[in-house]
């Protein structure tokens, strides 16, 4: 466990706060590790109804700590790598997760959202995919689910150009998802 996340259980929602503000909510091996156990733990747990995702201070998340990241990749970090146990998790979850984002949500802390059932993004919302500049292949199925939600055209903005989609942007491109994927009732016989 880190302290760097907060496990909060009321009423069926499980709460899983990011408190690494000062360094901008950026993903550690421990915070994935402890965002893994969270949603494990909602899965064994039928008193656990919802998992909902937030950050602490003006981001949600810088996406990964670059250090902790460098750190893994060469060989000088302690313990399994638990990012892709948290994607994993986050593609297995049958629990509905919730996301409330403000600030930055940068790299997978964009990509997580398009596995959550509901997200709120504050008016200071910016969704942030920098996988381009840092040479990396975007991760959590988004180069599937992204285009599927947004559009190709945003969604390659944001994958090859670094593009940013800020609130009012997010809020339209996935309203105009939202009405394409209207269910059609007009032929169900009645």
């Amino acid at each position: 466990m880190t302290e760097h996340v907060k496990t909060e259980i009321d009423e069926g929602i499980m709460t899983l706060t990011l408190a690494r503000a000062d360094k901008k909510n950026a993903l550690s091996n421990a915070m994935y590790s402890a965002m893994s156990d969270g949603l494990e733990r909602a899965e064994k747990d039928p008193a656990i109804r919802v998992v909902l995702f937030q950050g602490d201070g003006d981001s949600f998340t810088a996406g990964n700590d670059l250090a902790d990241f460098s750190a893994q990749a060469n060989g000088n970090a302690t313990g399994e790598p638990q990012a892709h146990r948290f994607i994993s998790n986050l593609g297995k979850a049958t629990r509905p997760l919730i996301a409330a984002v403000q600030g930055n949500a940068v790299g997978v802390g964009t990509t997580m959202l398009l596995h959550c059932d509901l997200v709120f993004l504050a008016d200071t919302a910016k969704l942030i995919t920098p996988f381009v500049n840092l040479a990396l292949v975007p991760e959590a199925a988004s180069s599937w689910l992204l285009p599927a939600r947004i559009g190709h055209v945003r969604a390659y903005a944001m994958f090859a150009l670094s593009e940013r989609l800020q609130t009012g942007e997010a809020r339209e491109a996935f309203a105009a998802f939202a009405e394409r994927r209207k269910p059609d009732f007009s032929k169900v016989a009645g």
